[in-house]
Order: C-alpha cells, then structure tokens, then sequence
C-alpha cells in the first residue's frame, strides 16, 4: 500500500468516526467546499445540507455502526474508493432501524497534500432489500 491509499484510508476512518460521534466541525475539515453527496430518493446536495442534516440527525438519533473499506484507487490527485457499511439508528425510546449497502467515494488531493472527500454516492438501504447483502 503506497502513502496517498494510507492517507485516504486514514481520512476515510476519521470520517466514520467523526460521523458516529457527531464531530461536525471534523467532518467539514474532510471535505471540499463544493462536495457533492448522492443518496437514493433525492437529488443530490452539498456541504451547508450535509451539515445541517447531519445536526438534526445527531439530535435525534443514537449512531452506532460498521465499515469495511474494500478498494481504494489513486490516480493522480483524484482517488476513488468503494466500501460497505452497515448503520443502526436507534431514535429517543423508538425501534432501531438498520440500514445497510454500498458506497462510492471520490477524494481530491490538495495543494497542501491533504487528501478530502469531494463526491460520495452512499447507497445504504434498509437491512433485508437487496442492496444491503
């Protein structure tokens, strides 16, 4: 494993650790000013959505969950990476909902080396449809 698939391995576990603890301010520092996400059901958004989404997340859900992070590719300044994560999300004194899939990211190398997310497709469903095997 070269140094740039170390960094984005790194940067990809202190994603998942920033997102599971609410560090927002964290996440922000991950990832560019122009990041775009793209989840099922909506058409895709930016950091300002992201970041508000994940504050409403936080307050009213309890985050546990898993990931596995199965291929990373380098290409220059630009890396692509594909993993799997499997998500519980258990709200104030309701039922646990698991959600599970794939996701696809791609990461952008900056003047200054660091390595952040630019693009993520995260294509988690609920546990038991087809895409979360």
């Amino acid at each position: 494993m070269d140094a740039d698939e170390r960094t984005i391995r790194d940067v990809q576990a202190a994603w998942f650790d920033a997102s599971l603890k609410g560090d927002r301010e964290r996440l922000k520092s991950l990832m560019t000013d122009d990041v775009v996400f793209l989840v099922p059901g909506r058409p895709p958004f930016g950091r300002d959505e992201f970041m508000a989404a994940q504050a409403t997340g936080l307050q009213q859900h309890q985050i546990q969950g898993s990931g596995t992070f199965e291929e990373v590719i380098v290409a220059g300044e630009v890396a692509y990476c594909r993993g799997k994560l499997a998500i519980t999300l258990t709200p104030a004194g309701g039922t646990p909902k698991q959600v599970a899939g794939y996701t696809l990211s791609v990461f952008r190398k900056l003047p200054d080396g660091r390595w952040v997310l630019a693009r993520d497709a995260n294509l988690l469903t609920p546990v038991g449809q087809a895409s979360s095997k």
